[in-house]
């Protein structure tokens, strides 16, 4: 089985978790920069996935 699919996977999930990461003191104001680094993730792979699947199905992977 190949396990890039699986590591996407993970990577859109670790996305949702920095989504749900509460900063609190010193991190504070970094709070608007983890959530548009936790988007961008869940973005970036989730079109990397949908990508990956479609070239399975056409057959060039």
């Amino acid at each position: 089985m190949e396990r890039r699919p699986l590591l996407f996977l993970a990577c859109i999930l670790a996305g949702f978790a920095l989504l749900r990461v509460p900063l609190t003191g010193f991190f504070s104001p970094l709070s608007p920069l983890v959530v548009l680094i936790a988007v961008i993730t869940i973005l970036l792979f989730s079109v990397v996935l949908i990508v990956y699947g479609v070239l399975v199905l056409i057959g060039k992977k």
